[in-house]
This record gives C-alpha cells, sequence and structure tokens, in this order.
C-alpha cells in the first residue's frame, strides 16, 4: 500500500470520527442550552463528513452498491462475530459495566445490520416495496417498516425509535 493510501486511511477514520464527536458535542450544548455552539459543532460535523467522503473516494472505497453490500455484509459479520465478543469479554473481567452493556448492545444490533444487509443483497433488483427504518436512540436496534412497542434489545419505548427515510 502506498504512503498516499496509508494517509487516505487514517484521515478517513480521524474525519469519520470528528463527525460523530461532533455530533455528539451538539447534543450535549443543545442540551445545556448553548444553541449557537451546538450549531457551530453541527456544522464542523457536517464538514468533517464531506472530508471523509473525499477521502473515500480517492481511495476508491465506494464501488457498485451490490459491492458496498458485500462489503458491509463482511464488515459487520466480522464484528458481531470476532470483534465485539472479546471487547465483551474484556469488560466483563475489568467488571466494566458500562463498556459491557453498550459493546452487548452493539453486537447485538451488528447482527441484525448484517441480516437486513444479506436481505437487501438477495433481494437487489427486485425491489417491490419502499418503507422507512426505525433506529431505537438508546442501542442503534433497527427496523423496517415500523417501530416495535418495546425495543428488543434494550427496552427503549418503540415510540422514542427515530424515523429513517
Amino acid at each position: 500500500m502506498s504512503k498516499s493510501e496509508e494517509s487516505l486511511k487514517e484521515a478517513f477514520a480521524g474525519e469519520s470520527q470528528a463527525n460523530r464527536k461532533y455530533l455528539a458535542f451538539a447534543a450535549k450544548a443543545d442540551q445545556e442550552g448553548y444553541a449557537q455552539i451546538a450549531r457551530l459543532f453541527r456544522a464542523a460535523a457536517e464538514a468533517e463528513t464531506i472530508h471523509a467522503h473525499n477521502h473515500l473516494r480517492a481511495l476508491k472505497g465506494i464501488r457498485s452498491t451490490r459491492e458496498n453490500l458485500e462489503e458491509a455484509i463482511a464488515g459487520e459479520g466480522h464484528e458481531f462475530k470476532e470483534m465485539y465478543p472479546g471487547m465483551i469479554e474484556a469488560a466483563k473481567a475489568e467488571g466494566n459495566k458500562e463498556a459491557e452493556r453498550t459493546f452487548v448492545y452493539a453486537n447485538e444490533v451488528e447482527q441484525t445490520h448484517h441480516r437486513l444487509y444479506e436481505e437487501a443483497l438477495a433481494g437487489i433488483g427486485t425491489e417491490k416495496e419502499s418503507y422507512s427504518y426505525y433506529v431505537c436512540p438508546v442501542c442503534g436496534h433497527t427496523v423496517g417498516k415500523e417501530a416495535p412497542e418495546t425495543c428488543p434489545v434494550c427496552g427503549a419505548k418503540g415510540k422514542a425509535f427515530k424515523k429513517i427515510d
């Protein structure tokens, strides 16, 4: 791998993390009543997204939808089969309940994402219906068509799920 490719991968990871961090910072600023600072964090987060997408395009990391689904399936599979189980065990061994809970939530949801991507890949080109997805604000559980009464992963109320169109 060339130095430029290594740099693009590092920059993509950094910009992606900055986006997520700044959105979390914006939510906290909103919660504390700092609306203008929250807007600044959201604006910077959007800029970081643009940077990340530019880096990913330069890496030729966006391919056909079929290839993108295949990559997403592999990534989600790695997370719930290999990455999170070790993290869960380490958190348990350390007695870090908060880390354990967030890893367990993510591990459960990555399995759902894996299944949803597999279903999308199997039906690519034959889609017959259009519907929204709903995402749990606590654990990220993702479902199509309508939110459940209660999240099966964390127990959050379905009415709190965010609709994604």
